[in-house]
């Protein structure tokens, strides 16, 4: 790779010519700290795709990612997505549905049709609420007796006049538009403020990290007809902090707890387990499971279209859009190191909200200038591009976040977690992590950082955000030597189980 120091100078421009020019000098207004520069990113909106829900707001203890990825979960379960036709009372719809359960939140959004989010607080008001549900009927065709928790509203009668003069407020879940944003971001007062800004407009809404979970909730409905245990998990952008509005929903089935009974029995002369079917190999099996399940969501899954089968891929997958969402989705199988590479982004993120800041705002310039893709090829990934945001902030004087190895020596004995041969063991639980003493502004460090890759050796060098070293590189993709060993095997020897790319 050549060294990219003309990018330093593109960015700039891009910064001062197409986006904004700050109402006052550049460097005119600093903040005392990273916290009181990131002041009106948390009043607006919190991380996106974890964020801590409003009930937790006042406590002092930060969950970790297993409990807040446990709660989401959870309040899927008890979610219904119900399509809406135009024109229609909300606050009557509302009053109707209530009359199954309590409604603890709603929201609306529009995806080709208007659809309305439903969480009840509890689950048995959904059963309530399906068993005075009927089947569609159809002139020249035949419905498949599915139930799920997608539904259709049907009118009546025509609905109120008044109805209509009432607009219902609809979450957005794609980015605005590139002219609005830049016209938002000529009315910041700095660099700092602009990037925050950016951030502010693109990360995931909390409703719409509320419809991610919901999808892989609606999807691990159709799982569980084949594997009653199974557990359909989202990983990658939707839960890392750093994905946006509209990045693809990656997600995988977990099945390691099928089958397996945590009931410590006494002595007994007998034993007693499941009849299976037998693989040849782990990956057969995957292929196996996705076959099927990428033929029932073809036909007989609700929403579930364009569905591909990718099962020869690396890791194969089943590839689908859902409609009633608007996500792309992909399905894979046990990807339990892409939702611990999750995790890992996650601590990062959660630690200063200027690497959130930073990265979102590389992951755009480098968007926009076409140097990443969301079709594999020989181009650099989001994923890539963190990595090179941390291990930048880890050499910063004082570090802005811990090293790799830094987070495994505080980790707790819960913490231990060897996947596949990997120790893929970290810190969970944050509020063990010191914070920084750094009070770097944003503009300071986003110069900095093209400065530093612009002088940086690629065909000779990779980074590693494990040690915060300079590692020689003899492989032609500048960053996979830092991929190969996020990772490393419990025998000492580099890993080639690459973390998800988005």
């Amino acid at each position: 790779m050549a060294a990219p120091l003309p990018l330093l100078l593109q960015w700039r421009g891009w910064i001062l010519s197409r986006m904004v020019v700050p109402k006052r000098r550049v460097g005119a207004i600093r903040f005392s700290s990273a916290e009181a520069a990131a002041v009106s990113l948390r009043e607006s909106q919190a991380p996106g795709g974890m964020a801590p829900t409003k009930d937790r707001e006042n406590d002092s203890r930060k969950k970790t990612f297993s409990e807040i990825l446990a709660e989401r979960q959870v309040q899927a379960q008890r979610t219904v997505l119900i399509n809406c036709p135009p024109n229609f009372n909300a606050k009557s719809f509302l009053k109707y549905l209530s009359q199954h359960g309590n409604i603890k939140n709603h929201f609306f959004y529009k995806s080709k049709a208007m659809y309305a989010v439903i969480e009840f607080s509890e689950k048995e008001s959904i059963t309530s609420l399906q068993d005075v549900i009927t089947i569609p009927e159809f002139k020249d065709e035949h419905p498949v007796p599915f139930k799920s928790r997608i539904l259709t509203l049907m009118l009546k009668k025509q609905p109120d006049p008044v109805s209509e003069q009432t607009p219902i407020l609809c979450h957005k879940q794609t980015s605005i538009p590139v002219e609005m944003l830049v016209k938002k971001l000529c009315d910041a007062e700095s660099v700092s403020e602009q990037l925050y800004l950016l951030t502010n407009e693109c990360q995931l809404t909390e409703e719409n990290t509320k419809l991610r979970f919901l999808a892989c909730s609606l999807i691990q409905d159709i799982a569980s007809a084949y594997f009653s245990d199974c557990i359909v998990k989202p990983f990658g952008s939707s839960v890392n902090t750093f994905g946006k509005l509209g990045c693809d929903l990656d997600m995988f089935l977990e099945l390691n707890k099928v089958g397996k009974n945590s009931v410590t029995r006494k002595t007994s002369p007998f034993h007693i387990i499941y009849q299976m079917k037998k693989a040849p190999s782990e990956r057969i099996a995957a292929q196996r499971i996705l076959n099927v399940l990428g033929e029932f969501l073809d036909n007989f899954g609700p929403g579930c279209e364009g569905v591909q089968k990718i099962l020869n891929a690396r890791c194969p997958l089943v590839r689908f859009s859902h409609q009633p969402s608007g996500l792309q989705c992909d399905l894979t199988v046990n990807n339990r190191i892409a939702l611990k590479s999750s995790e890992l982004l996650y601590v990062y993120g959660s630690l200063d909200p200027r690497v959130r800041t930073l990265a979102f705002s590389i992951r755009y310039w480098a968007w926009n200038h076409g140097l990443t893709s969301s079709i594999p090829g020989a181009w650099i990934t989001n994923f890539s591009l963190t990595m090179m945001v941390l291990f930048f902030l880890q050499r910063r004087q004082p570090p802005i976040v811990p090293t790799l190895d830094q987070l495994k020596k505080l980790a707790d004995t819960e913490d231990k977690e060897v996947i596949e041969g990997f120790d893929c063991t970290f810190v969970s639980n944050l509020n063990k992590i010191t914070p920084t003493s750094n009070t770097e502004t944003l503009d300071i460090l986003l110069g900095d950082f093209f400065e530093f890759y612009g002088n940086f050796a690629f065909n000779k060098n990779s980074v590693n955000i494990r040690k915060v070293t300079v590692l020689s590189n003899f492989i032609e993709k500048p960053l996979a030597s830092f991929e190969k060993n996020l990772y490393i095997k419990s025998t000492g020897k580099s890993g080639d189980t690459e973390p998800s790319t988005n």
